[in-house]
């Protein structure tokens, strides 16, 4: 994922307002041939201004800065700079700091523990149009959907609006990537949402649903689970380019684009009931 290997270099902008840590992701990404780093900034009102003047593709964001907070500089980017993407690097993975910046327009979302490897990955997606998050937001993702989905079902035998505060109008933005106008912010699949697809009730449908082979739900199953390629190929014992084999072949057959949505899918197909337990 390099420019040598086809991808243009994407010019990155860093917001972080602990000068130790700031200066250490700079250096970090100036090691990575796939990223170049245009600037850096102390808080969220100077990210907001570099971003203006510089134009970068991706700004990976802290979210705890003085004067303008990471949600608020990645609100006012988003909706001035449409063009630029917001990559959330933070030491906090809590819900009060993910789903605000998820609303607020952030495409990727890592913790301050990710290696060089997994940062450019995440900057590659966004630009790619994907989402950028790590193996352990996915699984809080796909908790906070099984935990909604459970509370509208109950709401409708009971006759109630299963709203959970997350999700609800008030306080969605139709610009913020994870949806579209129609379902305001819910991750959704290309062609009308999984809920549109046929079979796609979420009762159990078992391994070859849409043409998937043994091997491709299996490592869909382990995408759910939250493990990264690498990690997946050890368990199934095999290359990690098989693994992207994999993993290209299933996203074609179920139409999904990136992780979340595989990770949505497996739930609502049945091949998994919550995180990390497949269903037997």
């Amino acid at each position: 994922m390099s420019a040598a290997d086809g991808d243009r270099v994407a010019r990155v902008l860093v917001a972080d307002d602990q000068a130790v840590v700031r200066e250490g992701i700079v250096m970090l990404l100036g090691l990575l041939p796939g990223i170049e780093v245009v600037g850096s900034a102390r808080d969220g009102e100077e990210a907001v201004a570099l971003t203006a003047e510089l134009g970068p593709d991706v700004v990976l964001m802290d979210l705890r800065m003085p004067r303008c907070d990471g949600v608020e500089a990645t609100r006012r980017i988003r909706d001035r700079h449409p063009g630029t993407e917001v990559v959330v690097l933070t030491t906090y993975a809590d819900d009060d700091s993910l789903f605000p910046a998820l609303r607020a327009g952030a495409r990727g979302y890592l913790t301050k523990d990710a290696g060089g490897e997994e940062i450019e990955r995440a900057v590659r997606d966004v630009i790619d149009g994907r989402a950028g998050l790590s193996p352990a937001v996915q699984r809080r993702l796909l908790e906070r959907l099984i935990d909604r989905d459970g509370r509208a079902g109950r709401a409708e035998r009971d006759g109630g609006d299963g709203g959970d505060g997350w999700g609800d109008r008030d306080d969605r933005d139709d610009r913020d990537g994870w949806g579209d106008p129609n379902t305001r912010g819910e991750p959704s699949v290309a062609g009308g949402g999984l809920g549109a697809r046929s079979g796609a009730s979420g009762g159990s449908s078992g391994p070859g649903v849409d043409g998937l082979t043994e091997r491709e739900t299996e490592v869909l199953v382990l995408v759910a689970d939250g493990l990264s390629n690498p990690e997946i190929a050890g368990r199934l014992r095999i290359s990690t380019a098989t693994v992207k084999t994999h993993i290209n072949n299933l996203f074609a057959k179920t139409g999904v684009r990136d992780r979340v949505q595989a990770v949505r899918y497996a739930y609502q197909h049945g091949l998994v009931r919550a995180p990390g337990r497949r269903v037997t």
